[in-house]
């Protein structure tokens, strides 16, 4: 039963990703060297967040919310979009469209950040022998953070890559990248300041990275149109 259940956590924390890149045209163009090269990138820049995190933060000894030590964190969770930005521009991609490149992208980068965060626990937690849902509900949040990593790499292929988009839609593009950016601060704010319980925290988190992905695939088709249209 231990077993059973972990196999299951797992499926649902790591199989979205599969099933994504079957499923869409990622597969058939062979974008797989992009997303191991972009995990590469995710896991250097958590490195460098980790050692930020460790010089600049206090260590705190209760669980309350210290906004100064949020903001910090919100600053140095920005290093997330440094790492995106060079993924998105630096890397050598193959002969795929902008459309393929940022799903690519945020792909290898959503499931470099769910091996990195939840496997272990994942291993050490499910495989218990008292029934919990903390592992149902990390599997939901790791869809959650799927969906925001794709909605981010769509923004910030807008903003980095795409060159005659409508200025109209510039400021909200910029408004849209930095609410999934701030995401993890604001999601530590719902939890430890406000004292949100944990399935509400991955409900908010769901539906907010359900909006975010409608709104940056809109944003994204409403500035192919002009390109299409040339």
């Amino acid at each position: 039963m231990t077993m059973f259940h972990f196999f299951n956590c797992a499926i649902l924390t790591f199989g979205p990703h599969a099933v994504y890149y079957s499923a869409t045209p990622l597969s058939e163009y062979d974008t797989l060297g992009t997303s191991v090269k972009t995990a590469v990138v995710y896991l250097g820049t958590a490195l460098v967040k980790l050692v930020c995190l460790a010089t600049f933060l206090k260590v705190s000894e209760s669980d309350s919310f210290d906004p100064s030590q949020e903001f910090l964190k919100a600053l140095i969770g920005f290093i997330d979009v440094a790492g995106l930005y060079f993924a998105l521009t630096q890397l050598t991609h193959r002969n795929i469209s902008q459309n393929h490149k940022f799903q690519a992208v945020g792909l290898g980068w959503a499931f470099a950040d769910s091996v990195l965060h939840r496997l272990a626990p994942l291993w050490v937690g499910a495989r218990g022998l008292e029934f919990t849902w903390d592992y149902i509900l990390q599997g939901l949040e790791a869809n959650a953070n799927l969906m925001l990593s794709l909605s981010l790499a769509a923004l910030g292929s807008l903003m980095w890559l795409r060159k005659n988009k409508p200025k109209t839609l510039i400021p909200i593009i910029y408004a849209c990248a930095g609410i999934v950016a701030t995401m993890p601060s604001i999601t530590s704010y719902l939890r430890w300041g406000l004292k949100w319980h944990l399935p509400e925290v991955v409900g908010f988190q769901v539906l907010t990275s359900l909006t975010m992905a409608l709104i940056s695939w809109q944003l994204f088709s409403a500035c192919q149109r002009p390109s299409s249209s040339a």
